[in-house]
């Protein structure tokens, strides 16, 4: 079965207290139809319009970390296969070896060198030894990073919005 695209269970865990209190308040632990229903609605309504809120800024930052990150790799004349390993770096995700080859389509002694050359431009940095080697993002690209981030717009609430003439 394909997954939804958006649904609102993110915005139910972030919100469970408010969940169980408008359930409590429309329902009262069973189905009773003469109890109004607005809250609830309210409730979905809000949660559907902030989760796709959410997903929009997620969409629209991950093309501007990318974008960003094109321009870096270009003005380092690194080659351009590096770009996908920085952008998940970026996200907080360990990068090795092998998960690096099988992302760039390269050979082991092409990857290694790769690497290293993002290590020498200050954007990963190695931890553990031998096997256990893996990379994470360096301060510089978590700054970049960081700069993409920097320009979220606000989460809105539908129902704070000013109504149109």
């Amino acid at each position: 079965m394909a997954s939804p695209f958006s649904s609102i269970e993110e915005y139910l865990g972030s919100n469970t207290e408010s969940y169980y209190r408008v359930l409590a308040e429309v329902g009262q632990g069973s189905w009773h139809p003469e109890r109004d229903a607005k809250p609830w609605i309210k409730f979905v309504l809000t949660a559907h319009y902030r989760q796709a809120q959410v997903m929009l800024r997620r969409a629209e930052e991950a093309e501007r970390r990318w974008t960003v990150l094109e321009e870096v790799v270009a003005g380092l004349r690194l080659p351009e296969r590096v770009t996908a390993a920085l952008f998940n770096g970026a996200l907080g995700f360990r990068l090795r070896n092998a998960t690096y080859r099988e992302l760039a389509d390269v050979s082991e002694s092409i990857a290694g060198r790769d690497l290293q050359a993002l290590v020498r431009a200050g954007l990963l940095e190695p931890r553990g030894e031998h096997r256990a080697r893996h990379y994470v993002a360096a301060p510089r690209l978590q700054a970049i990073d960081e700069s993409v981030r920097q320009k979220r717009r606000p989460v809105e609430d539908p129902y704070d919005l000013p109504v149109p003439a």
